[in-house]
C-alpha cells in the first residue's frame, strides 16, 4: 500500500462494487427490459448494459477484450452489484433517508461544468443512452446508500492506533519508497519512422544546444527557449520519477547520473534528449507517522467494507430476488 494507494481509497458507492458475487446465479429466463427483480424493484437492462460498456471500455483501454467465460463472469459480478445496490437503497429508504434535491442539482452541475458546455454534456448523455431524469435518479441513489452506510457503518467503526501501528509492521514491504531522480531534459521531437536527414537534422539542433550547455549557459533557460516537450515552460523540469515510470532508454540514462550531471545524447521514440539530474532520493520506508492518519482511514474503509457485505449476505437472505438473465 504506498502512499497513492492510501489515498485514493474507495467511498461508500464502490464499497458497493467490491461486495462479494456468488459463485451461481439462480435460473430464470430473461425479461425483456429487465435483468434482475428485487423485491418487486425491477432493474432495468438498460442499467446493465451501461455498466458493461463502462466495464468492456477499461479493459479495451489497457489493451484486452472479454470474451468467453471471463466476459461471463463480469456480467455475473455487475449483476450482482446491481442487486447489491437495490438492496441497500430500498434499506436507506425504510431508514427515511431522503436527498434533497438541492443536493442533486449541485452534484449534476458539478459533472456539467466537466463537460465546459450544455451542447456537450447533453451529447454525452445522448452517446451513453442515459437521460438526464435517469442520472439524477442514479445520484439520489448514490447519495442516499452513502448516507446509509455513513450512518449505519462508518461512524461506528473505530480503528485504534495500535491496530494501525501492527498493520503497518506487519506489512513494511508495501511502504516502500523507491528510489527517485529528479531531472530536467531537453527535447528535440523526432518520429521514429522519420528518415535518416530528419533525424540527422534533429541530432544536429540537439549538438548544437550540447555546445552552449559546454560553454556555461543554463540548462533551465535552453530547454524553457529550445525543448519541444511539454515540460519546457517549467525549465524541462519532470519532477521526481522512479524505475518503471519514462521509457527505458531515457530511465536508464538518467539513473546512471549524478546530481547536476547532464547526460549525452538519449534517443527515444520521442526524439533526441539532453537529461540533467538535479536530485536523487534513496529507498525509503514511509515513516508509520507520516502514514498512520491515511492507514488508518484505509483500515477503517476496510472494516466497513467487510461490514457492509456481511449486511447486504443477510439481506438477500430474506429478500425475493429474480435474476433474469439468459443462463443465469
Amino acid at each position: 500500500m504506498t502512499k497513492r494507494v492510501i489515498t485514493s481509497m474507495a467511498l461508500a458507492a464502490s464499497l458497493v462494487l467490491a461486495l462479494p458475487v456468488p459463485p451461481v446465479l439462480s435460473e430464470g429466463k430473461q425479461e425483456a427490459g429487465r435483468v434482475a427483480v428485487v423485491n418487486g424493484t425491477a432493474i432495468p437492462r438498460a442499467e446493465f448494459d451501461r455498466e458493461m460498456a463502462r466495464i468492456k471500455q477499461q479493459f479495451l483501454s489497457r489493451g484486452e477484450k472479454l470474451s468467453g467465460s471471463r466476459l461471463s463472469e463480469i456480467e455475473g459480478e455487475v449483476l450482482e452489484t446491481l442487486i447489491n445496490r437495490e438492496l441497500l437503497y430500498q434499506e436507506s429508504r425504510k431508514k427515511g433517508i431522503t436527498i434533497d434535491e438541492a443536493r442533486i442539482d449541485e452534484e449534476l452541475g458539478r459533472l456539467k461544468k466537466r463537460f465546459g458546455s450544455e451542447e456537450k454534456f447533453k451529447s454525452a448523455l445522448k452517446e451513453t443512452k442515459i437521460t438526464e431524469a435517469e442520472l439524477r435518479s442514479h445520484f439520489r441513489q448514490g447519495m442516499a446508500i452513502q448516507q446509509f452506510i455513513d450512518e449505519e457503518f462508518a461512524r461506528k467503526v473505530k480503528v485504534t492506533e495500535k491496530e494501525a501501528r501492527k498493520y503497518y509492521d506487519e506489512n513494511r514491504e508495501i511502504f516502500k519508497q523507491p528510489e527517485q531522480v529528479r531531472a530536467s531534459h531537453i527535447l528535440i521531437k523526432v518520429d521514429p519512422g522519420a528518415d535518416e536527414s530528419k533525424k540527422k537534422e534533429a541530432r544536429k539542433r540537439l549538438e548544437a544546444l550540447q555546445k552552449k550547455l559546454k560553454e556555461g549557459e543554463d540548462f533551465a533557460k535552453l530547454a524553457r527557449e529550445f525543448s519541444e516537450g511539454p515540460s519546457s515552460s517549467r525549465g524541462g523540469d519532470l519532477g521526481y520519477f522512479g524505475r518503471g515510470q519514462m521509457v527505458k532508454p531515457f530511465e536508464d540514462a538518467a539513473f546512471a547520473l549524478k546530481p547536476g550531471e547532464v547526460s549525452g545524447i538519449v534517443e527515444t521514440r520521442f526524439g533526441y534528449h539532453l537529461i540533467k539530474v538535479i536530485d536523487r532520493r534513496p529507498e525509503t520506508v514511509i515513516a508509520f507517522e507520516e502514514i498512520k492518519e491515511r492507514l488508518g482511514e484505509f483500515l477503517k474503509q476496510e472494516k466497513v467494507k467487510k461490514d457492509v457485505a456481511l449486511y447486504v449476505e443477510k439481506l438477500k437472505e430474506k429478500a425475493k430476488i429474480e435474476r433474469l438473465l439468459p443462463g443465469r
